[in-house]
């Protein structure tokens, strides 16, 4: 079987691409020849993957999507492929990918809480009018032999808004590397890393937040739930590179979080974009994801399989996986909600109680299972 995977810019080890390189030993393995379509793409360790580039000239992001998208169009239309899977909005693709949910949901959520001015803008841009439109002639395109759901709550919002049939509309969560990220990382880090970071009392509880697209993953609202927080001197870590990072700033110092003037520690520490953040997750004690919209970040399972119990908001796909035992679920926007379930989470010993029950959430989402329902996938459809 010969797959072509569909990415602009392909990472390795992007959080979108990811759910696919960890499966590509195993595809491979099972005789299934994988090619990466990108303008641009980049892979390491032993999964490198052959690529095939499609790079428009550039007049600007619109300009630049569209014209790939007819680039992949034209190679589908070779028939050079069994299965075109694709992780961007391309109509006539043989199977989506909805890793970035559904975009006019992500605008509708982001738009909720923004001025007239803000939503005028999201309405005017031609960029977002062409996601908006290639997405809907995407899902309604007679090629599209299915959909790659990594949460029910993305099922559920395709089903609504296009009609797609539920039998095309399969869940496959993201895979967690279960070797990689597990309880022992509290042993193995903890210490050294609080010790390094300037917060060696046990007793000062660490949350951590991690992520891109803070105003997408709700960072503003956490620093403000922060404030309130009556466990005052709680720490919120935060990994991860924005643009936006010096505003997050300003923001935590407005909020008297951070104070340069004053000898008191900091209470919120950014520590940027990180290649291993398995010492974070040994050194935390609660993560916190409070998106304002996710389809399935990463990063919240690697923190359940590292032991941490999850705090994250009703619209994120990992919400799917929170119980009273291993975290807490709130809706977005509410910062008022998240300091009250942030100081149950930090009272002594509550966390810790939470451990095993977090491990347990995602016992069933290793790599080996995630690539199995893949492969049993493409060959059906193939």
């Amino acid at each position: 079987m010969k797959l072509a995977i569909v990415r602009q810019k392909y990472t390795a080890f992007g959080g979108a691409e990811r759910f696919v390189e960890r499966a590509l030993a195993e595809l491979r393995a099972q005789g299934v020849d994988v090619e990466i379509i990108a303008r641009q793409w980049s892979s390491a360790g032993e999964n490198k993957s052959a690529g095939r580039r499609v790079d428009p000239f550039y007049l600007g992001r619109t300009w630049r999507d569209a014209g790939f998208a007819r680039g992949v169009q034209a190679i589908i239309a070779t028939g050079d492929y069994d299965l075109v899977q694709s992780h961007e909005r391309i109509p006539g693709c043989h199977l989506y990918r909805a890793g970035d949910g559904v975009h006019a949901t992500w605008l509708e959520l982001r738009d909720a809480t923004r001025n007239a001015t803000a939503r005028l803008g999201t309405r005017l841009s031609p960029w977002h009018r062409y996601i908006l439109n290639a997405e809907a002639e995407m899902f309604r395109h007679p090629d599209l032999r299915a959909v790659i759901c990594n949460s029910q709550m993305v099922k559920a919002d395709i089903m609504r808004r296009f009609a797609v049939p539920e039998d095309k509309l399969p869940v496959i969560y993201n895979g967690v590397d279960l070797a990689q990220f597990h309880p022992g990382l509290r042993d193995e880090h903890r210490s050294t890393m609080r010790a390094h970071a300037g917060t060696s009392d046990e007793s000062r509880r660490v949350v951590l937040f991690v992520g891109s697209g803070y105003e997408r993953k709700g960072l503003p609202d956490l620093l403000k739930a922060l404030a309130k927080m009556e466990h005052s001197d709680t720490e919120l870590w935060v990994v991860g590179r924005d643009k936006r990072e010096a505003a997050m700033r300003a923001l935590a110092a407005s909020l008297q979080l951070n104070d340069e003037k004053t000898p008191a520690p900091d209470r919120v520490r950014f520590f940027g974009p990180q290649p291993d953040v398995r010492p974070f997750y040994g050194a935390a004690d609660v993560f916190a994801l409070p998106t304002v919209y996710d389809p399935f970040p990463n990063a919240a399972l690697e923190a359940l399989a590292s032991g941490l119990p999850l705090i994250t908001t009703t619209s994120c796909g990992a919400a799917e996986l929170v119980t009273d035992a291993n975290g807490a679920v709130i809706g977005a926007n509410d910062a008022e909600a998240l300091a009250t379930r942030l100081d149950a989470l930090c009272a002594p010993g509550r966390a810790d109680s939470m451990r095993e029950a977090a491990r347990a959430s995602v016992a069933k989402l290793g790599l080996a299972p995630m690539a199995a329902r893949l492969t049993a996938l493409y060959r059906a459809l193939s």
